[in-house]
């Protein structure tokens, strides 16, 4: 057998054990929906449905406190107008921390936004919008939300969006110790999704469906008060993972051609001057 033989071979032996180490059953439940969110195919696929009576959402049955999640998502197709589809992290509490991914549906032939956002203790206001290079409802994407002690980092199919670093030095909050959980759901925002509120969410297309496979959690399972990874730090190179030369070229290059909107560089909303992490940002 040709070296390229094996090396085809074992990548799709790695690829089935990929798909298969991957278990919405194990990893997560459904949290609301009333039967709109269903976990099929033996737990590889977990699709959320949104009509007019309600949306649907599931969470991981695990608190992280730090971790690399990553999930493929295939978005509402055709005109997903006043829909938001998302993948996040949250903390429980009034004052809680939160990592967002979230997906503004749009007219037909017209782009998704894509929303990011960093709470902590219940402060946002960190807002960058994009728009993507693909069609994110023709087929499955993976996003990713790493999450250690000095950064995080966003990524679609490995491209970084987005860096968050931690700058406590400045006097800038970093969600750093209360544990997350991972949620995704599908809902009607059409109040605010799609031109600010102005394109409602047409009924006649529902049912509106989100897809979600592949589903990843690396982390540092938090339960009992207590870390997975407290007496010893976790060996998998996100809990130090920083952004190299090539990751740094390719953010500049999403930031420059995809990227919509900044809140580091909106002067109407902060006319005391950018917030201090803005300087340091990537």
């Amino acid at each position: 057998m040709s070296s390229f033989k094996i090396f085809f071979f074992s990548a799709l032996l790695a690829a089935v054990f990929s798909a298969s180490a991957a278990d919405f059953n194990s990893d997560v439940n459904v949290a609301w929906g009333n039967g709109r969110g269903k976990i099929l195919n033996n737990g590889q696929l977990l699709t959320l449905t949104l009509d007019k009576s309600s949306g649907s959402g599931f969470q991981s049955k695990a608190e992280y406190l730090f971790g690399k999640i990553d999930m493929q998502i295939k978005l509402v197709p055709g005109n997903s107008a006043g829909t938001v589809t998302t993948f996040y992290l949250k903390s429980e509490g009034s004052t809680w921390d939160e990592i967002d991914f979230e997906f503004l549906g749009n007219m037909s032939g017209d782009p998704y936004t894509l929303h990011t956002n960093v709470y902590t203790q219940g402060k946002g206001d960190k807002e960058q919008q994009f728009h993507l290079w693909f069609d994110p409802a023709a087929n499955f994407h993976t996003y990713s939300i790493l999450w250690n002690p000095q950064r995080i980092i966003w990524t679609v199919d490995n491209t970084p969006i987005r860096e968050f670093k931690n700058s406590e030095p400045l006097g800038v909050l970093f969600p750093k110790s209360k544990p997350m959980r991972m949620y995704a759901s599908l809902w009607n925002a059409d109040d605010w999704a799609t031109r600010g509120g102005l394109v409602k969410t047409d009924w006649s297309k529902a049912p509106f469906v989100a897809s979600y496979r592949h589903i990843k959690c690396d982390g540092c399972v938090h339960a009992n008060g207590r870390s997975s990874c407290s007496s010893t730090r976790p060996t998998s190179n996100w809990y130090t993972q920083q952004m190299d030369s090539t990751s740094q070229a390719r953010l500049r290059w999403v930031q420059k051609n995809y990227m919509i909107y900044n809140y580091c560089t909106d002067s109407k909303r902060f006319p005391q001057g950018i917030p201090r992490e803005c300087a340091t940002s990537a």
